[in-house]
């Protein structure tokens, strides 16, 4: 499911801009949880108007109107999801066939990471009853093994998590709260762990199911371990 979700996005992600006629889509800039490039003009036009943008300290003065709502049915599903969820800003995003993608660069692997994600847990992922473990489940069997000999599973899931988060959030605070501008390898290299990570979470969430088993000693952990009453989660 997250795999082919994830999928689905990220082909529309690049197919949308690629079969577009080239130029249809010009260097955009809006704002992420709101529709900006709705219409040409009216509530959801703010992308097409001039302005000072307090997010990147600069005037806009939009060359060319672009209203996602004229495009292909296909093609306006993709920069609508990106209209609503990102920045859009043009700096920060690639552009295809001289058009500029639905997403930024960080958006974008974030997308890869999922799919990525989304195939590991397809894979590998286990029930084992909590989200933790369910979590823990797609790491390598000697891993697993010693995870849970030292009875480390709660670090590993954080830590694990901290390897995901950590370095998107310096690389987008550090840009935010200083002079620092983030390169699109940068920003590639950030989203693509915190992706993964969303992925994996996302497939624990999904997998793991209490109800499938009489009760939780019935849960195969790694090397042995059987939960106690007092950690079902």
């Amino acid at each position: 499911m997250i795999f082919g979700l994830s999928g689905t996005l990220l082909l529309a992600m690049i197919l949308a801009p690629l079969t577009l006629p080239a130029g249809s889509v010009p260097e955009l800039h809006g704002r992420a949880n709101a529709f900006d490039y709705a219409t040409e003009d009216g509530a959801f036009s703010y992308g097409n108007q001039p302005r000072y943008d307090a997010h990147t300290d600069t005037a806009v003065h939009p060359e060319t109107a672009f209203a996602w709502t004229e495009l292909p049915t296909s093609h306006a599903i993709a920069y609508a999801f990106g209209d609503l969820n990102c920045h859009n800003l043009g700096e920060r995003s690639w552009s295809i066939n001289g058009n500029q993608m639905p997403v930024c660069v960080r958006d974008l692997g974030i997308f890869v990471g999922l799919v990525v994600g989304g195939a590991i847990v397809h894979r590998r992922s286990v029930n084992r009853w909590t989200v933790t473990d369910t979590a823990l489940s797609v790491l390598p069997s000697s891993w697993q093994e010693e995870i849970y000999r030292r009875r480390w599973r709660r670090v590993a899931f954080y830590g694990f998590a901290a390897l995901a988060v950590v370095p998107l959030g310096l690389d987008g605070f550090t840009q935010l709260l200083t002079n620092y501008e983030s390169t699109a390898l940068n920003r590639m290299l950030t989203g693509i762990p915190f992706g993964v990570g969303l992925g994996l979470l996302f497939g624990a969430l999904l997998n793991a199911a209490p109800s499938h088993f009489l009760n939780a000693s019935e849960v195969r952990l790694p090397g042995g371990a059987r939960f106690l009453s007092n950690e079902a989660e």
